[in-house]
C-alpha cells in the first residue's frame, strides 16, 4: 500500500515508517521542516511537505493514499484544548476524503483516561464526553459506519528504546535535578511501556489487518513505578526514595500527574488476532542498557 503518515519524523513515527518500508508498503510522510524533511527521506519515504493546519494539502494526500496513519500531535500541555481541536480538524478532513473507500485510518491514543478501577481492554470505546483526545479517538472509531477501515492504536505511557525522549527522560531529567530518584506512596502503581520497534508493528497490523472500529494496544508490559524508580537510581548512582502523595506535584512538577496514576492495561486482543509479540527490549532492559543516562 502506498501509506500517507503524519507525524513522520518523530519518535514514534521514524519506526512506523521504517517498518512499512521494510514490509514492503510505500510511505509518504508529512513533514513541516526542512530537518524533519531531511528525516524523512534518509529513512527512505517520499516527503510532503505541510502541518497539520494544511487541511486542503492532507485532504489531497489522504485521497491520493491507500491508507492513513495519523501520528502527528501538538504535546505542548499548555495548549491542550487547541491541539485538540487541530487533531479533530485533522481526522475530520481525512475521513471525509476516505468515507465509502473501505481504506484503512488508524490515529495514534493513549490509555490515560480510558477506564478506572481495572485493565483497559481493547474492547472499551472511548467516552464521547471525556478527554478531547478520547473524544476524538472515538470520532474516528465512528467513522467506520461511513466507510472508512477505521482503527486506534493506543500506545502505552513509555514508548521506550534508545533516542527516547519521553516521561522516562523526564523522570530521569528530574532525579538528577533533585539528587533522588522518588516514586510516588508505595510505588505500587502501574504504569506500561512497549519499545518503539514493538509499537511500529501494531501500526502495521492496523492498517493491513484490523476491521472497521477498532482498537489495538500498543503495550507489551506493565511495570510499577518503584521498579522504574529504582532502575534509574541505579543507572544515575542515587538514592531511590518514596514521596508522598500530597508532595508528587511540587517534586516532579506537571510529570506528577501521570506517574502517580494506576493504569493497567491488557494486550491480550491484540496479541492473540493479529499474533502480536513483542521482541525487543523490556523498559527496565532499556533502562538497565543506560540509553537514558548518557549526558
Amino acid at each position: 500500500m502506498r501509506v500517507f503518515v503524519t507525524g513522520a519524523s518523530g519518535w514514534i513515527g521514524s519506526a512506523v515508517v521504517t517498518e512499512l518500508l521494510g514490509t514492503g508498503h510505500q510511505v509518504l510522510g508529512l513533514a513541516r521542516s526542512d530537518a524533519a524533511a531531511d528525516r524523512v527521506a534518509a529513512l527512505g519515504a517520499e516527503v510532503r511537505r505541510g502541518d497539520l493546519d494544511d487541511i486542503d494539502g492532507l485532504r489531497a494526500a489522504a485521497d491520493a493514499a491507500d491508507a492513513v496513519v495519523h501520528l502527528g500531535y501538538n504535546h505542548d500541555f499548555s495548549r491542550m484544548a487547541e491541539a485538540a481541536q487541530t487533531d479533530r480538524a485533522v481526522i475530520d478532513a481525512v475521513a471525509g476524503v476516505l468515507a465509502g473507500t473501505g481504506k484503512p485510518f488508524t490515529i495514534a491514543s493513549g490509555v490515560l483516561g480510558v477506564v478506572e478501577g481495572r485493565p483497559a481492554t481493547e474492547e472499551d470505546v472511548p467516552e464521547a464526553g471525556g478527554h478531547p483526545r478520547m473524544v476524538n479517538a472515538k470520532a474516528v472509531l465512528d467513522h467506520a459506519a461511513h466507510g472508512v477501515r477505521t482503527s486506534v492504536v493506543r500506545f502505552a505511557p513509555t514508548v521506550h528504546g534508545d533516542g527516547d525522549h519521553g516521561f522516562v527522560a523526564v523522570l530521569t531529567g528530574i532525579a538528577r535535578e533533585k539528587g533522588v530518584a522518588a516514586y510516588i506512596g508505595d510505588g505500587a502503581n502501574r504504569w506500561s511501556g512497549v519499545h518503539v520497534k514493538d509499537a511500529a508493528v501494531v501500526v502495521r497490523h492496523a492498517i493491513e489487518d484490523a476491521p472497521a472500529g477498532t482498537v489495538l494496544h500498543a503495550v507489551a508490559e506493565e511495570v510499577t513505578t518503584r521498579e522504574i524508580a529504582t532502575a534509574i537510581g541505579d543507572g544515575l548512582g542515587l538514592p531511590v526514595e518514596s514521596i508522598p502523595a500530597g508532595l508528587a506535584m511540587e517534586h516532579f512538577g506537571w510529570m506528577g500527574r501521570f506517574f502517580g496514576a494506576d493504569l493497567p492495561v491488557s494486550n491480550a486482543i491484540t496479541r492473540e488476532r493479529y499474533g502480536w509479540k513483542p521482541t525487543h527490549p523490556t523498559l527496565l532492559e532499556d533502562l538497565a542498557a543506560g540509553h537514558y543516562f548518557r549526558g
